[in-house]
């Protein structure tokens, strides 16, 4: 018998921000194979439950699947803190005390597991694709990718500027910018996957070739769906 095996996916993973449940319902539900790319979208970590078990379980995804991390501001406001370019009250207090608490309660930074460090300071800042390109934050829609400003590719929100399509002509998949009633943003050019799955929404991932949605929670919930039809931009204004 001739046996068929799936075509290796393309998959992005929105703002996990500590969620441990959610990102094990993810990986369980989406049976990720060897050659599939997922491409993880940055902020993995602070505000939620476990950052330090989400830190393990992408650790262990490298050995299922081809794994893409890209970094978010909070793992740079991380990495400040421990290199002295931040103060370490600064990160605690946008989410950094819930990451210490989860490598024990009332820990210091000296808690900090080494491995777990030095696998956050090997993320880059854009991953892409024939047709898609994936970064945290933002973009400027004239600039090629290698000259993209990283304070924009990590901090600015689609709240501050939203941008016209890029001159790749590719679709941009972003996270950071979070919907509050956990929903999909979708202008066409333009998908930001984070719905605000620490504040009791949900994780996305979006296969970028099929349009397929997949989403967990932290009760350990999965679903799975289609990207919602093209939205104007001026619905990113109405975010809360």
């Amino acid at each position: 018998m001739k046996r068929y095996t799936a075509a290796p996916r393309t998959i992005a993973l929105g703002d996990i921000h500590g969620c441990n449940v959610a990102l094990a319902t993810m990986v369980e539900g989406l049976r990720l194979q060897p050659d599939d790319a997922l491409v993880v979208l940055g902020d993995v970590i602070d505000r939620g439950p476990d950052s330090r078990d989400v830190i393990r379980q992408l650790l262990a995804l490298r050995g299922r699947c081809q794994l893409f991390c890209i970094q978010g501001n909070h793992e740079q406001m991380l990495l400040d803190a421990l290199e002295g370019r931040m103060a370490v009250q600064e990160w605690l207090i946008h989410g950094g005390a819930e990451t210490l608490d989860s490598y024990g309660k009332g820990a210091g930074m000296l808690a900090l597991e080494a491995e777990h460090v030095d696998f956050l300071r090997t993320w880059g800042d854009v991953y892409e694709t024939d047709t898609h390109f994936f970064v945290h934050g933002n973009y400027l829609a004239t600039r090629p990718f290698g000259r993209q400003p990283w304070r924009d590719l990590r901090w600015q929100s689609l709240k501050w500027h939203t941008p016209e399509p890029h001159i790749s002509g590719k679709t941009a998949v972003l996270g950071h910018t979070s919907n509050k009633q956990g929903k999909i943003l979708n202008l066409g050019h333009l998908i930001c996957l984070d719905t605000y799955c620490h504040g009791g929404y949900w994780l996305t991932a979006l296969d970028a070739t099929t349009g397929r949605v997949w989403q967990a929670n932290q009760q350990g919930e999965f679903r799975n769906g289609e990207l919602p039809p093209i939205q104007s931009a001026s619905v990113v204004r109405r975010y809360p």
